[in-house]
């Protein structure tokens, strides 16, 4: 028999998330702790499937004009309009001069994906910079849009555990003229670190000036304040300044539907007279990824946002996961300083989002994952693992692991 084709494919390597909730599902560890997945958990530990998604659902159901027949290319018209009123506000002046366009996505990696096919195959984009660090698929996303030079700026400064604002306008305003700067919308994945609305200005202020194409990825909007509004902030004020410019937006988080996979990429353009000819070249690279987009998700989407009762319930239930989160960031960190843990760890309350980016060393990462707590590699864990009931024994274990293995800088 003739050798296979595939005979020399190697095996990737795993996907860290995915492979730690594996290591965590396999673990007969009654006192097991999963701080990776970033998904919001419940005071048990429990997946939460929000209230009003549950009504929402419900109704769907029962409503017999509903079918399955192909949506729009674009996606659900009913969801990217209601979508993108909730990111830029339902005043905002983009909306109302008709500068903005939306299409349905794959989540937000699929808005990020679609933006970065367009940049690359109709705008002929080919530098994208990234933070340091930043969510590790953000590389793999424009690496496979054919982007060929993906580059960083600083982000994280690990002496202070909070923003290298210096360094990261350095890096951007020695960037060249029309490169792609990737940004974070808010709450920052991995850090938990934002710039304040006086940096973000700067930020702006030289994008514009070194003619940088702005890509926002806002897949929090609710989950670091709890307030809708706040969180959309940075997405706002970039679409007053008068750029092109593309927001990814997720619903995954603040409507808890993970596995619906239901994102948006908002476009805002400085000429109105250009959006038909966006949407068609658009239009074509979905067309070449995914047809057009699945519907559940976007019509759950819509049928909250579209409904204001549902809408104010809604509201109230992403405070409930903004509050919870915000709680188990001052119980770790009251924890850690009842056990005199050596070091300042005052910023995983000024940390913001489902992540903190604690510091630890990948020597210390591995003892808590000998002890059953599971978290990257990078000292990244997902606040939303934590709970009242094991919080004492997750910061008694980083706190042997911090004496176990010192460092010079804590």
């Amino acid at each position: 028999m003739s050798d296979s084709v595939f005979k020399d494919v190697q095996n990737a390597p795993p996907i860290q998330v995915f492979q730690l909730t594996k290591l965590f599902t396999e673990s007969t560890d009654p006192n097991k702790v999963n701080l990776g997945v970033g998904a919001y958990r419940t005071e048990e530990g429990k997946p939460w499937v929000l209230p009003v998604v549950q009504t929402a659902e419900l109704q769907m159901a029962n409503d017999k004009t509903l079918n399955h027949e192909y949506l729009p290319v674009a996606g659900l018209p009913d969801f990217r309009q209601a979508a993108t009123r909730l990111l830029l506000g339902p005043s905002h002046k983009v909306i109302a001069e008709n500068r903005v366009e939306s299409f349905q996505a794959l989540g937000g990696t699929g808005a990020l994906k679609l933006g970065a096919s367009f940049l690359k195959n109709v705008l002929n984009f080919d530098v994208v910079y990234v933070s340091d660090p930043t969510w590790e698929n953000h590389n793999g996303v424009f690496k496979g849009a054919g982007f060929s030079d993906v580059r960083t700026y600083r982000y994280w400064d690990s002496e202070t555990r909070g923003l290298n604002f210096s360094g990261m306008c350095e890096d951007l305003s020695n960037a060249p003229e029309n490169s792609v700067i990737i940004l974070h919308g808010v709450a920052h994945n991995p850090t938990g670190v934002d710039p304040t609305k006086e940096q973000w200005t700067k930020i702006a202020q030289i994008c514009n000036e070194k003619k940088l194409f702005v890509f926002l990825d806002c897949a929090y909007q609710g989950f670091a304040s709890g307030n809708l509004d706040e969180d959309g902030w940075a997405s706002r004020f970039f679409a007053d300044q008068n750029i092109d410019l593309f927001v990814a937006q997720s619903f995954s988080k603040n409507f808890g539907l993970y596995n619906e996979r239901i994102g948006n990429l908002v476009v805002v353009t400085k000429d109105p007279s250009k959006l038909a000819e966006i949407r068609s070249q658009m239009e074509i690279q979905i067309r070449i990824m995914w047809s057009n987009p699945p519907c559940h998700g976007g019509r759950i989407v819509a049928t909250v946002l579209n409904n204001s009762t549902y809408y104010e319930e809604w509201k109230g239930q992403i405070v409930t996961m903004a509050s919870r989160i915000k709680k188990m960031r001052q119980e770790l960190l009251d924890n850690l300083k009842k056990l005199g843990t050596p070091g300042n760890w005052d910023h995983i309350t000024k940390q913001i989002g489902m992540f903190s980016y604690t510091g630890l060393t990948e020597k210390q990462v591995e003892y808590l994952k000998s002890k059953n707590i599971f978290l990257l590699s990078s000292g990244r864990i997902s606040m939303c693992g934590l709970t009242s009931k094991n919080v004492a024994f997750v910061a008694k274990t980083m706190d042997e692991a911090i004496r176990a293995y010192p460092r010079s800088v804590l």
